[in-house]
């Protein structure tokens, strides 16, 4: 057949399995996961979703520093790390501290990062990941370089990384997936189409009618996802795995998702950019809503159960916070002797400075 650009975004059409009433509209697409894993998923969803409300909360009460709202995206984020394993290796952005927590981060780490203090970007022992990227796209690259670095050893693990829609309008989105395809790298590229990036639509970016198609011109295998349906982020997820570990090359996932806040804490006003007819329909898809329908339906989630975790994030998050509080503070001889493993001359005059200043 003769590739067009209309076949070309015909075969990209949007993968789903729930539909926003919770019901399975692909049965034969199902994951299989015992019903302890989908509660589980739930779990992480209700308590991502709590953590999101308390971070607004302490950034307003100025106890965090940079906060980026994830309210909306939990099936994203949490439907693709839950189909990861402990020794794949998580490159995210500045939004996707929930996957690291899940990966293994502590709590209050997570909010050293948010204060800018070092601790929160030492990665603990065993937990395969880089601290989350603030320059828009700059993890594609290195997610490409960490995934053929994997299949050189030998191992069967994979690199995941994350950006907006608007990354895929970054140079090094394009330099990331063309890389990865060219070595077959080991490495699923995620794209979290939250529809702006900061207050600019998608459709402002980009004549191409879905970001999935991005994946024609690097030569590798592209999906766009239901975002708000975590079994079918899930599912892609699982798949585009097993096809990187088995030697098949990357994956570009797009998955069509929504921020129900602001882009960052940081002065963004969304009512600016963003209409109350269009905030009204994506509530209308919210993937804790969807997704609890589903295993009510099946008798695996109660109002009981759901407040259970409500109330064990919310005693988790003031454990970390206080955590956070009690550790000490970042010196500047702490911030120079980490940036460098053998200090060029002219911070080593900078170190010395300050820390005869710091003595006195």
């Amino acid at each position: 057949m003769k590739r067009t650009l209309e076949n070309i975004e015909n075969q990209f059409e949007t993968f789903q399995i729930l539909n926003e009433d919770g019901e399975i509209i692909n049965e034969d697409l199902m994951p299989d996961l015992s019903d302890d894993e989908l509660k589980e998923l739930m779990h992480r969803m209700v308590y991502t979703r709590i953590l999101d409300q308390r971070s607004i909360a302490l950034n307003r009460q100025g106890r965090l520093g940079f906060y980026a709202p994830t309210a909306g995206q939990e099936a994203s984020q949490l439907g693709t790390h839950y189909a990861l394993e402990k020794e794949d290796f998580i490159l995210p952005a500045y939004r996707d501290v929930p996957q690291l927590i899940w990966h293994g981060l502590p709590l209050y780490q997570a909010f050293l990062f948010s204060r800018g203090h070092y601790h929160g970007n030492q990665m603990p022992e065993g937990v395969n990941a880089l601290s989350p990227q603030i320059i828009i796209g700059a993890q594609y690259t290195q997610a490409a370089g960490v995934a053929l670095g994997m299949k050189r050893r030998g191992k069967k693990s994979v690199a995941i990384t994350y950006t907006g829609d608007g990354g895929t309008s970054q140079g090094d989105f394009y330099e990331g997936i063309n890389f990865a395809g060219a070595y077959q790298a080991p490495a699923i590229f995620v794209v979290q189409n939250n529809q702006f990036a900061i207050s600019v639509p998608v459709e402002q970016q980009t004549a191409a009618k879905t970001l999935a198609q991005k994946a024609v011109a690097a030569g590798i295998e592209g999906i766009q996802v239901d975002g708000m349906d975590v079994l079918a982020v899930y599912a892609a997820t699982k798949e585009a795995r097993q096809r990187a570990v088995d030697g098949e090359g990357p994956t570009l996932i797009e998955t069509l998702t929504y921020r129900y806040g602001p882009h960052t804490m940081a002065g963004d006003d969304p009512t600016r950019y963003r209409t109350e007819n269009m905030d009204n329909e994506w509530e209308k898809r919210d993937p804790l809503v969807r997704f609890r329908s589903f295993l009510e339906k099946k008798g695996l989630w109660s109002e009981e159960e759901e407040n259970k975790v409500i109330e064990q994030a919310k005693e988790e998050i003031k454990a970390a916070i206080k955590k956070a509080d009690e550790q000490p503070k970042q010196k500047v001889t702490d911030l120079i002797k980490n940036m460098y493993e053998e200090l060029p001359s002219h911070l080593e005059e900078q170190l010395e400075e300050y820390s005869e200043k710091e003595s006195k």
